[in-house]
Formats: structure tokens, sequence, C-alpha cells
């Protein structure tokens, strides 16, 4: 398979393109991947929202004040937009 057609899978969402290709992307559009790919990190970024809402319900088994407010503020966002789940 050639550089064109492969290009041409990651354009029409075919494929995902591999990390590499997608900073080759950015490097070419002046754009960053997150906005290129933009339905992919949303995806991402519910994917995460969830999880981090299930984490949220459970307990620590040592107390990180830290990683409790991260996954406050990422389960936040499921919360905000509950038809992402």
């Amino acid at each position: 398979m050639g550089k064109g057609e492969k290009v041409c899978r990651d354009e029409n969402f075919a494929r995902e393109p591999s990390l590499q290709d997608a900073l080759a992307y950015e490097a070419i559009y002046g754009q960053p991947v997150r906005k290129i790919f933009d339905g992919v990190y949303q995806q991402a970024e519910q994917a995460v929202a969830a999880r981090a809402k299930i984490l949220n319900f459970r307990k620590l088994r040592k107390p990180d004040v830290r990683k409790q407010e991260t996954i406050i503020q990422l389960a936040a966002k499921a919360s905000v937009n509950p038809s992402n789940e």
C-alpha cells in the first residue's frame, strides 16, 4: 500500500492513523492533532471521562488528594455531557 493510499484512508476515516502519521499531519497542516481528528479526540475524551466517573466512586487504598481531584475533574466532563456515554 502506497503512502497516498494511506493518506486517503485517513482522510476518509477508513482507518485511524498511527501516532507518527497523526503528528506528521499536525506538522503539515499546522493544526493540533485533536483538531484534525476531532471525532476521534472526542471519543477518547468521552471514554476517559466515563472511566474517571467510575473511578470517582471507588475508594482509593491510599488517599491521594491530587489524584482524586483529577478524577473528579475528568468525571465532571462526563456529567456535563451525559449523552456521551
